[in-house]
């Protein structure tokens, strides 16, 4: 059976650390956030995984293809690097959103996030063979964008743009698929055991719900970085009005 990877990633007693010995500056937290988040992406993207942040002292990364010592040099690179550790737990199911769950639980096994004596924890059951390997992801973006980021206040597009993303998170939820925005127009799901057609109906609510029109590349591969290639060479097929459709699935 086909299975999709991730692994959470999590500082270590994040919380504590921000007051500790005294609050520290908002502007360098954020900065350390950002910087952990690139390194992050630039580590796993460079093995073929995907990193998306949740609330950026946690972060899910799409890590198929990814071994558990690949894992222990990523995380020991971090650790040297960052004033803080991180612990990472690996989940391997047939949908993104068991997939997380499995690796949650399997972290807070070992210790709270808050928790002094838990550092650098890696844990979880990562997927068997290789021929497992499978990640599926949407790629979708709203029609039009330009012309309402040309047209409106920066923060009423920017709120349209979050509206659209909380639209369409309890859409995909209920078919245990996770949906993370990246910036701009763009927003993607980790999509493993949908078919086009599904996608196809999400889209279609949102715009009875919202009065959006939105497109959506889906590209499925062995691991993350093909996935998302593919998704955004469909998406980018609509774009130029090579097919009239407003989902385009590719697969290697």
């Amino acid at each position: 059976m086909r299975k999709i990877q991730l692994t959470l990633i999590q500082i270590d007693n994040y919380g504590p650390w921000t007051v500790t010995p005294e609050p520290r500056r908002e502007y360098e937290l954020q900065v350390l956030q950002a910087e952990l988040f690139a390194e992050l992406e630039r580590q796993f993207g460079a093995r073929g995984g995907l990193v998306f942040p949740t609330r950026f002292d946690n972060f899910l990364a799409v890590t198929n293809g990814i071994s558990m010592e690949e894992h222990r040099g990523i995380q020991n690179s971090i650790n040297q690097k960052f004033p803080v550790t991180v612990s990472m737990s690996v989940g391997a199911a047939l949908t993104p959103y068991q997939a997380q769950v499995q690796a949650t639980l399997c972290l807070q096994r070992v210790g709270s996030s808050q928790s002094a004596t838990r550092r650098t924890a890696l844990v979880g059951s990562p997927v068997s063979y290789p021929d497992q390997d499978w990640v599926q992801i949407a790629h979708m973006d709203i029609n039009h964008s330009t012309l309402i980021t040309d047209s409106e206040p920066i923060y009423d597009t920017h709120f349209l743009m979050q509206r659209a993303h909380l639209a369409l998170i309890p859409m995909f939820l209920r078919r245990n698929a996770l949906v993370f925005y990246m910036g701009g127009d763009n927003i993607m799901a980790l999509s493993n055991g949908l078919e086009v057609s599904e996608i196809s109906a999400v889209l279609s609510d949102v715009k009875a719900e919202m009065g959006l029109e939105l497109k959506a590349g889906v590209g499925a591969a062995h691991n993350a970085e093909t996935a998302a290639r593919l998704a955004s060479e469909g998406l980018h097929e609509i774009r130029k009005g090579r097919n009239r459709s407003s989902v385009i699935f590719k697969s290697t």
